[in-house]
């Protein structure tokens, strides 16, 4: 990058900016940059150094244009991690044996099975949801039937005053929990959406058919899509042949995904999909914001390839979140792209020092 500010140009046709915010549809965020589900935890660091990306502590959330919870299940679930937050620092080597077991750097990114790991709904409602009030927020919810989904709803509308948060996120897409969503995916449109006094976002994974998801989410009054979901992956250890995953398999994120994320978004518009997509996977930079929206997408989000290092890596965390500061000064800055402009890698940036705004 340089170190020049480059501005983001958004086709003019997707999301409308005014009044400091912008407006997918239904959903109103701060600007076009989010975070994705799970890495910053729930939103606010537990104990200082656990629960969240380090390097999140160094960036201003609350200027994010929402922030995604990890996903949040109806009771309290272990999965394959923990739910104790109370470690200390003198515990640290055993915490990082067991996130051994959960998160491996692979080539080109990361391979995660946490299970949907998390304190349940209404613990976060209770203890977090208060301490990230400045913050935009959408609530990642995560279930296994129709009722469940209906029950985080419920327990969303009731503590949460409509407008109070961006949207929820409804999580059928996950790798990591061996569940097959396509059985529930109709009754979970059908039933928990119109009951939520929120935006629903649906989630989308690249390895079934989401084209015809989208489709039916459209239909079921669904506002937005994120696409995607992370890429069901398999590493061994090539000595023995053990699975380096607790799990087996794994949700591949990070560098790796990208052209898979652009693919996916390119084929939503292509197939003459119109809800507002958040796209997801392997952004690290303002190119690689400009390349989603060139693609299709309406907001961005930040993922493993932002907020996630090798853990000798994590001495560069004042770096990294350099980084991430500057991409988000450059999505706060976006200007429309002129309609009938053709998306040629030169014609939607202008690169200066002082950029035109």
């Amino acid at each position: 990058m340089g170190g020049t500010s480059r501005e983001v140009q958004v086709p003019r046709s997707r999301g409308n900016q005014a009044g400091g915010s912008v407006r997918l549809g239904d959903i109103e965020l701060r600007n076009r940059l989010v975070t994705s589900s799970s890495l910053l935890g729930y939103g606010v660091s537990s104990s200082g150094f656990y629960g969240m990306s380090p390097i999140a502590l160094l960036v201003p959330l609350a200027e994010f244009g929402a922030v995604t919870t990890r996903t949040l299940t109806v009771a309290p679930r272990e999965g394959h991690f923990t739910t104790r937050e109370d470690w200390s620092p003198r515990e640290l080597p055993g915490l990082l044996k067991r996130y051994g077991r959960v998160l491996r750097g692979v080539d080109g990114g990361f391979i995660n099975a946490f299970g949907w790991c998390n304190i349940g709904i209404e613990a976060y409602l209770r203890d977090y949801y208060p301490r990230t009030r400045e913050q935009r927020t959408i609530i990642s919810l995560g279930g296994f039937s129709a009722e469940e989904f209906v029950s985080l709803v419920d327990s969303v509308n009731a503590a949460v005053p409509a407008g109070d948060i961006a949207a929820v996120e409804f999580n059928v897409s996950c790798h990591n929990v061996n569940f097959d969503f396509s059985q529930i995916l109709d009754a979970v449109l059908a039933e928990a959406v119109p009951r939520s006094n929120h935006p629903v976002i649906l989630k989308l994974s690249p390895d079934v058919d989401y084209l015809d998801n989208a489709r039916r989410a459209a239909k079921a009054g669904v506002s937005a899509l994120t696409a995607i979901n992370t890429v069901k992956a398999l590493r061994l250890d090539p000595r023995t042949g053990v699975p380096l995953l607790a799990n087996r398999f794994g949700g591949l994120s990070g560098r790796a995904i990208k052209p898979i994320g652009l693919r996916v978004v390119a084929e939503l518009r292509d197939a003459g999909v119109t809800l507002p997509i958040i796209a997801t996977g392997g952004i690290r930079t303002v190119d690689d914001c400009r390349e989603y929206f060139w693609a299709g997408a309406d907001a961005v989000s930040l993922g493993s390839a932002s907020w996630l290092a090798s853990y000798p890596g994590y001495a560069l965390t004042p770096l990294y979140a350099a980084r991430v500061r500057r991409v988000l000064r450059a999505v706060k800055r976006y200007r429309e792209q002129p309609p009938g402009r053709p998306p040629l890698p030169s014609s939607p940036v202008t690169s200066s020092r002082s950029p035109t705004r």
